[in-house]
């Protein structure tokens, strides 16, 4: 079974999310010079709450809109301000080049998604991209109740595939979050560095497109 990580492995979130936040900026009049780094570290935060399980996912978007505007919202206020951004980041799902290529290659070969996130989301984003059919299973962190790194999240998704660890391999770009959390799961953990070399990273495979993947 082969697994891949979504968001910055399958799907370019990066240019996604930055399209989403310039829209909301200019949506609400906002200063762009340093707009993008302020709204990734407000996301980051907020979401790795939802990932820990202390907020739920609709919450974490509130208090991202209340602290970028540095004021008291209502559900509704803040819900409504959300949509400025979501509707534009949602146009701006892509997937990177080297996706269809290397998932028609692996025609006929089971293969299956393990991402943190809220599964509605994460699912709506492969059927965006014409790819959800081409995957046995999509595991979220929702589903496994846990989030990557943590190993369980891993093991999860194999029990639901029906295969160990062991016969299983994983592919993500973050070299902790993915590659590292894989390997101690039991896994083949891959590295995908799409930006840079990293052969002298020894401790786990890197290959820097999905065109380089051998099974």
């Amino acid at each position: 079974m082969i697994f891949f990580d979504l968001d910055g492995t399958l799907l370019d979130h990066d240019a996604a999310e930055r399209q989403g936040a310039l829209a909301f900026a200019a949506a609400f009049g906002l200063d762009k010079s340093d707009f993008i780094e302020r709204w990734r570290d407000v996301s980051d935060r907020h979401m790795d709450r939802f990932l820990a399980g202390e907020i739920d996912f609709a919450e974490q978007r509130r208090l991202r809109m209340r602290e970028v505007f540095g004021r008291e919202l209502s559900n509704d206020e803040a819900d409504e301000a959300f949509e400025s951004y979501l509707d534009a980041y949602e146009s701006g799902w892509r997937l990177y080049p080297d996706v269809l290529p290397c998932l028609e290659r692996l025609e006929g070969t089971a293969l299956g998604v393990i991402t943190n996130g809220n599964r509605a989301q994460q699912v709506k984003k492969l059927e965006a991209a014409s790819i959800l059919s081409m995957f046995a299973l999509v595991v979220t962190s929702e589903d496994a109740g846990t989030a990557k790194p943590d190993p369980e999240i891993f093991r999860f998704a194999c029990d639901r595939a029906g295969v160990p660890p062991a016969a299983s391999t994983y592919i993500g770009d973050r070299l902790d979050t993915d590659a590292h959390a894989a390997v101690r799961a039991g896994l083949r953990g891959i590295w995908l560095n799409r930006t840079a070399s990293a052969s002298d990273v020894a401790e786990v495979e890197v290959i820097g497109s999905l065109e380089a993947f051998d099974l």
